[in-house]
Formats: C-alpha cells, structure tokens, sequence
C-alpha cells in the first residue's frame, strides 16, 4: 500500500473552509441548494443516474464508479502542482461529458513514479505547454474550465491519480463496478496527495 507521509503536498486550489462534501449515491440534484461554490466529489463512490452520456456504455454496463476526487470551484479559480514534476500530456477530450481540456503532470515520491490528472480545465490552461515542461509544487498550471469548454459540466476539478503512464491525454474517471478493484489498483485514492477532504 502506497504511503506518502513523509511527504509535504501543496493544495492543489485554495479550498475555504466552508466547502461541502457532496454525496452523489443517487445521482446529481440540480434543484438541490449549495451550501458553498466549493464542494467535493468522493473517490470510489457508485454514482446511480449520474453518467447517461453514450461515453459511460450502455445501461448493463455503465461505468458509475468513481475513480478520482471532484473539487467544485468557480470559473477560473487557479490550480497549481501539488509537487513538482514535469508536463506528461495535454490535449482536449471534447465529448458531451468528457474531460474537455486536460493536462497530466507525472511526478517521481519515494522512487514512484505518480501520474495526475487534472480534468475540466479552461481552454486558456494548456497555452504554453509542452510534454517534458518542469513544473514545481505550488505553481499555478491549469484554470477551472466552463461548461461549454469542459464537457457540459458544473465547473469543478476532476484530479485523479495514476501508478500506469496514461497513452494518451485520458484516464477513466469512471469505471464499471466489474472493473472496480483492479482500477483502485491502478488509480490510487487522491487523497494520499490531496490530504484528508473528507
């Protein structure tokens, strides 16, 4: 089991201490009142009538296992490195419910090596990127995208770990409940970098 304690992370946006943890068991409310602009989206939590987009499957396999932790922010809040580490991909996944803009950053703690990705960003997030772009822990990388640029969604973070490198700019965000723990293998919980939210 990994265990980076030893370790000091950075936040990875300035999160007040008013933010809700949203419980999203039984699917998104949009008539729900928020108690804050900011809020968290749990790791591994089974999402029911949350996925309905062609991308997630079909009804008998719908990927609805959760497998990063969402972070509500407004349009445009600053998102920075929780450690340093370099630029691994970027690009744009544009499907209704896609990640929209995206960029991954890999990172090397204790001799392993850690792959993050940071989903539905702004468009302006991937200017002067490149693949190999060193990167230190504070630094402000990525913006909170808008609907229209990040995949039809309420603008929040998707940050989602990995211990594989990715192909490509892309990671399943959400799993099937077949593929749930061989995923949780591959996509450790956010929280060993992102601290206790929840």
């Amino acid at each position: 089991m990994l265990d980076f304690s030893r370790q000091k992370f950075h936040p990875v946006l300035d999160l007040p201490q008013d933010y809700e943890v949203y419980d999203f068991c039984h699917g998104y409310d949009p008539e729900r009142m928020r108690k804050s602009e900011y809020g968290i989206g749990k790791y591994d939590e089974k999402r029911e009538n949350m996925y309905t987009a062609p991308l997630f499957g079909s009804e008998e396999e719908r990927r609805n296992v959760h497998m990063g932790i969402d972070i509500a922010a407004p349009v445009g809040t600053p998102l920075y490195a929780f450690f340093a580490g370099e630029v691994f991909l970027f690009g744009n996944n544009p499907a209704a419910g896609d990640y929209g803009y995206t960029l991954i950053t890999k990172h090397l703690i204790d001799a392993t090596p850690l792959y993050a990705l940071y989903g539905h960003l702004a468009a302006s997030s991937l200017r002067e990127k490149f693949s190999g772009k060193k990167i230190e822990a504070g630094e402000t990388i990525a913006f909170i995208g808008d609907r229209h640029e990040n995949g039809g969604w309420n603008p929040h973070l998707h940050f989602q770990l990995s211990l594989v490198a990715p192909e490509k700019c892309d990671m399943p965000g959400v799993v099937t409940e077949a593929q749930r723990e061989q995923a949780k293998r591959i996509y450790p919980d956010p929280r060993l970098v992102l601290g206790p939210l929840y």
